[in-house]
């Protein structure tokens, strides 16, 4: 019977994430799960595709505060409900959203660590980001996520990506929110409905993946794998996929160790033979 074996919890945007044993669950995702976003000039989200670096910026949540840690810095701490901010409209791909900002100390803190001009911003709670409507419900919404709340990928995947591999990689690559144990590699191509905890899960779409698995989360160093590999073993249609992303039908909380029920099953996507 699959598990859930690691929960991964990103509360910025492409910084590193947290893994927790146990986590609540919203309306829009995990909790806090990338309500901040750093943005540029011109208001577009930054992202590892463009500065790696950001891969080295820890994240902690404590004592109601989200706590950020760098290199050659002193931490950052920001209040996890913060009350002040002026409204900005942000772009997170094709969607544009009304964001609050963080205040000038958080803006010189990240843009002195990633030599670069930046400003960091937060998803109010009252704030509505649908899921593409394409893939999801009407009640369906995320936070500044690529576009789903969740990704789900199965340890086994990971396994069987790294025989493939001249190296092995760390899960952390992906960043995904769910990881499943117990299962064969790339079963989750086929799953369609899961239940974790009651919270029932659907998953529409197989995630296409960019360039930050080639990034290293340690160094910030980028290389070819996995994406070399992943583009003689998973491509379809001029993209290569790992992973799938899911949508949740209601809040509650996720323990690892619950048991993952398979409801619906359906053709593999993408259309791939396992390797």
């Amino acid at each position: 019977m699959p598990i859930l074996s690691e929960i991964y919890v990103y509360p910025v945007k492409s910084l590193a994430g947290i893994r927790v044993a146990h986590w609540p669950v919203d309306h829009k995702g995990l909790l806090y799960d990338r309500k901040w976003m750093l943005i540029d000039s011109d208001r577009q989200f930054l992202s590892q595709r463009r500065l790696p670096k950001m891969a080295l910026i820890k994240t902690c949540i404590a004592d109601q505060q989200l706590i950020l840690s760098a290199p050659n810095q002193a931490d950052l701490a920001l209040p996890l409900q913060a009350l002040d901010g002026d409204d900005i409209e942000v772009v997170v791909w094709h969607d544009r959203c009304i964001a609050k900002t963080c205040g000038d100390n958080a803006d010189a803190w990240l843009s002195d660590f990633l030599q670069t001009d930046c400003r960091l911003v937060y998803q109010t709670d009252d704030d509505i980001r649908k899921v593409d409507p394409n893939y999801a419900l009407d009640s369906d919404q995320t936070s500044f996520s690529d576009g789903f709340p969740f990704l789900i990928v199965s340890e086994n995947s990971l396994n069987a990506l790294n025989q493939a591999m001249p190296l092995a990689i760390d899960m952390i690559r992906f960043r995904p929110n769910l990881v499943v144990a117990d299962c064969d590699s790339y079963a989750e191509d086929t799953w369609r409905r899961l239940t974790i905890n009651d919270i029932g899960f659907r998953l529409p779409k197989p995630c296409s993946r960019c360039s930050v698995p080639t990034i290293d989360p340690l160094t910030a160093e980028t290389g070819k794998e996995p994406l070399t590999t992943l583009n003689r073993l998973r491509k379809w249609q001029n993209k290569v996929y790992f992973g799938q992303n899911a949508l949740h039908d209601k809040p509650g909380s996720l323990s690892v160790g619950q048991t993952v029920l398979i409801d619906e099953i359906g053709e593999p996507q993408p259309p791939l033979s396992p390797p």
